[in-house]
């Protein structure tokens, strides 16, 4: 069996340009920002610098410019950051908050001896002499806290590889289930399948999807691709028509007409720095993955563009509200209507693009968002 490999990185980045600089590159400070913040558990890079800017994809440029802070990934709960303005430029200074070791009181031996939190950031090797003059590795004690990450990684790492997004032709010719081996009612891990028809095998690993919701566009109506919903991985055993596949894991009970296309080998990387698209997009919220009515922050959405449309991962859209349509009782003209404004909502940046929509993260929620509020470009 091959497995995937889902590849956790995030990198520090840093703009050279210069800050509070006239155009687009101004740092837009959040009015209502905080002279100092202690970092708590669950915090994001994202999140820290949104209590400092209005637009948190200004990170880079805020960051970087203050010699203390050499990595804001090496930042951990406990620390504090502080803002100022020093000759006109916003600075953040930085201080350690409890120690992200424990030190256990003992003499050091052969065995053990005590580091310096600077040894633990930059990853030395520490020694201690032993009673026959060897130099012998310390044991570091060590509260196991982790530095705060750029965004929340594991709102969005089920999402990488499934469900995906298909054209009605590449899930009608699919081959699909058509009975279970062994007189079996239902079929579970180690069972056998019968599938129609892989004549010439693409791949000795398949996933078998089914069919879910139909995305459209909410103006016009057009599908803009189908959702394929993962369901198990399987083995190919034997070629032909029927083909055999035995199933190695799945999520749900299989069933007739379950649809099995070839396992990506693709390695997906989160090198996300979330940033306006550089062209102007204008969409919608069309779908709420992973059965959530109430759309908040860090849920997974789907909008109406993708790739087609410019969008790449890490790419930034406001989220607007729509305004309602109110009776003016009024207005001289019998059952006037007019429609409000719509209203900034939250942030969302977007992390898997396929060719006609994408799939979101909510990084920001200011009120209630809802299917079919719009998306643009900020």
């Amino acid at each position: 069996m091959v497995f995937r490999t889902l590849t956790l990185l995030i990198v520090s980045f840093f703009v050279t340009t210069p800050l509070w600089a006239n155009g687009a590159g101004k740092l837009s400070i959040n009015p209502s920002h905080p002279d100092q913040y202690t970092v708590v558990e669950g915090d994001t890079l994202w999140d820290i610098s949104g209590k400092f800017l209005r637009h948190p994809t200004q990170w880079p440029e805020l960051w970087s410019y203050n010699s203390q802070i050499k990595n804001p990934h090496l930042i951990y709960p406990g620390d504090t950051v502080y803002f100022s303005v020093v000759d006109g430029k916003p600075r953040l200074s930085f201080s350690k908050g409890s120690e992200p070791y424990q030190d256990s009181g003992r003499i050091p031996s052969s065995d053990t001896c005590v580091v310096s939190e600077e040894d633990i950031h930059k990853g030395r090797t520490s020694f201690a002499m032993a009673e026959n003059g060897k130099l012998l590795p310390c044991i570091r004690e060590t509260s196991a806290k982790q530095a705060i990450r750029l965004i929340p990684t594991e709102n969005i790492a089920k999402f990488l590889t499934s469900p995906k997004v298909v054209s009605a032709n590449e899930l009608n010719a699919a081959p699909y289930v058509v009975d279970f081996a062994g007189e079996h009612l239902v079929a579970a891990t180690g069972d056998k399948l019968y599938v129609r028809s892989i004549i010439e095998p693409q791949s000795l690993t398949y996933t078998l999807y089914r069919p879910g919701d139909t995305f459209k566009n909410p103006e016009t109506g057009e599908i803009l691709g189908y959702e394929a919903k993962y369901i198990a991985d399987t083995t190919l055993a034997q070629e032909g028509d029927p083909a055999t596949v035995v199933i190695d894991k799945s999520i749900s009970e299989i069933i007739i007409g379950d649809r099995l296309m070839p396992k990506s080998e693709e390695q997906f990387t989160m090198n996300y720095f979330p940033r306006p698209p550089e062209e102007s997009i204008k969409g919608s919220i069309i779908y709420v993955l992973d059965g959530v009515n109430q759309i908040g922050k860090y849920n997974v959405v789907v909008i109406d563009k993708g790739t087609q449309d410019g969008l790449l991962p890490g790419h930034e859209l406001d989220i607007f509200k729509r305004g309602r349509i109110a009776r003016d009782p009024y207005s001289a003209v019998k059952n006037d209507q007019v429609k409000l404004p719509d209203e900034l909502a939250g942030t969302l940046m977007v992390f898997r693009p396929f060719e006609r929509v994408s799939y979101a993260l909510v990084m920001k929620s200011t009120q209630a968002v809802h299917v079919l509020d719009k998306v643009q470009t900020p």
